[in-house]
């Protein structure tokens, strides 16, 4: 969500000051780019995971600060609303047993923390967006207490100059309004980093662009909105429209939204840089003293914080990231695409699934985004948002000129990318074991046609079934989840419904 900042400290009038310093940095960027100053491969790749905090009733409870006090690692962090966390788990080098170190970790830290959590009537939750949630949840009162998170409101308010237009319609239809942009705060994510060179940059990214809507389709996690029953992940129109600064004109008009897929396959990771300083004007104009061609010439490395923040405010799905290691920089490509949960070891397979496929994709001969026009991957990713596991996609056939196909989502999994997915893997130099093990999680989801979204309306739905009101099935539906999610069997084996209620001996 940006860089930490003073509430009260944007000056509309330095604006165009902002704009300046912001085609500085790219210059900037530009000559590092050329003279070849980035930090050469280390395989480093790595996780952070948004959370909710939830209640024995299911319902969401609006208390980071206190669990954040109680918890007491800086692992741990707020995230925009009082009932989300943010964690972070520290950069491993690709290889050997980094799925299982990976999980362990994740296991122990979030176990700790839901420990912590229960000591104030709350619980931790891994899921795309708790279904649980209604409208007076998401109100300016609950963002959480952070300098940034206002700001940034305040900024993107102003921008749009009107209430944000909610309307989603899947299943159901959804159509509301609100003054602020703490809807956005219902979408929990996972977020995975993979670190590369300027050369390898375009084809990494270029690649996580391809199989984004696979991700959806194997990873759907979010079926549910202010009780009504939507797309299968209904995080991305829900992100789009809770931070979208154009009124219906600018929509009209063809201005492209913040929170965006893109519109083309890249040569460079400038062009993601370039484009967001074209296409979107600065939201937190704050300018640091950094002279960043001064800087170079003196041999240093320019923070080029004014890029960064600005960066930060550009919802991509693949998101460029500069950074600073140890005096060296760096660039990360910064998956946005997966939603949170529902286990330990859904998490690890769906990025196990990633790293392996995107390498894959990214060192192939005959790139897939030169046979897959740009258009195709972007209905891709709506298409796996509207039907998860159901979904299908477009995608170039075999041979070189084969044109492209329809195909099922689980049937291009199993036929193609798992493969792809096994022999990155290999190349990153991951043990047998692990590589067999989470991929083979991610195959029985497609065997099984089950991922989380899949369960949870599969079990909303058994709940009213039984009588039980929309409410009270959403609160069940919830309940369950948190206790299969604790126990931490993949998804695909759980049992679909409410657990039925014990005779009574005698």
């Amino acid at each position: 969500m940006g860089e930490k900042v003073a509430a009260g400290a944007v000056d509309l009038s330095g604006r165009q000051q902002y704009r300046e310093k912001l085609r500085q940095c790219l210059a900037g960027l530009g000559r590092l780019l050329a003279e070849e100053r980035f930090d050469r491969p280390k395989n480093l790749m790595g996780l952070e995971i948004e959370l909710n905090l939830a209640g024995p009733d299911g319902l969401p409870r609006m208390m980071n600060g206190q669990v954040l006090e109680r918890i007491a690692s800086r692992d741990f962090q707020t995230e925009l609303a009082m009932f989300n966390l943010e964690v972070n788990i520290a950069p491993h080098r690709l290889g050997g047993r980094v799925l299982d170190r990976l999980a362990e970790e994740l296991r122990t830290g979030l176990s700790y923390a839901h420990r912590k959590a229960n000591e104030v009537d709350a619980g931790i939750v891994m899921i795309g967006i708790l279904p649980t949630l209604t409208q007076d949840d998401l109100v300016s009162a609950n963002l959480s207490e952070v300098d940034r998170y206002t700001l940034l409101n305040d900024q993107i308010v102003a921008a749009r100059g009107e209430d944000f237009l909610l309307d989603i319609e899947g299943v159901e239809r959804l159509t509301c309004t609100s003054q602020s942009i703490v809807p956005e705060a219902a979408c929990t994510s996972v977020q995975l980093h993979l670190q590369v060179t300027p050369e390898r940059f375009p084809d990494v990214w270029n690649a996580a662009q391809a199989v984004a809507a696979v991700q959806i389709a194997l990873g759907a996690n979010s079926p549910f909105l202010f009780g009504r029953e939507l797309w299968r992940e209904s995080r991305p129109p829900l992100f789009q429209q809770s931070t979208d600064t154009r009124p219906p004109e600018l929509v009209a008009q063809g201005v492209r939204p913040r929170t965006w897929f893109g519109e083309r396959w890249i040569g460079s990771a400038y062009d993601l840089f370039e484009e967001n300083l074209r296409f979107f004007p600065p939201l937190l104009p704050l300018c640091d003293e950094e002279d960043p061609a001064r800087v170079l010439d003196d041999g240093g490395v320019p923070s080029l914080a004014e890029l960064v923040l600005h960066n930060g405010t550009v919802y991509r799905w693949n998101r460029p990231v500069y950074g600073i290691a140890d005096g060296v920089p760096h660039l990360r490509v910064e998956n946005r695409v997966l939603p949170a949960g529902p286990t330990v070891i859904d998490v690890v397979a769906n990025t196990a699934f990633y790293y392996g496929v995107v390498r894959a994709l990214a060192e192939d001969t005959v790139p897939v985004w030169s046979l897959l026009p740009f258009e195709a991957a972007a209905a891709n990713f709506d298409t796996a948002c509207r039907h998860g596991i159901d979904a299908e996609l477009e995608w170039p056939r075999p041979g070189r000129y084969g044109g492209t196909a329809r195909i099922p989502a689980v049937t291009l999994v199993l036929e193609e990318l798992l493969p792809l997915a096994a022999a990155g893997l290999d190349a990153w130099g991951v043990e047998p074991a692990d590589r067999d093990l989470y991929l083979g999680v991610i195959e029985e989801r497609c065997r099984r046609r089950v991922n989380g979204a899949s369960w949870q309306a599969a079990t909303f739905h058994r709940a009213r079934e039984s009588g039980l009101d929309r409410h009270a099935a959403l609160a069940a539906t919830t309940r369950r989840y948190c206790e299969l999610m604790h126990a931490g069997d993949p998804v695909h084996t759980w049992p679909v419904g409410l657990p039925q209620p014990a005779l009574p001996l005698g």
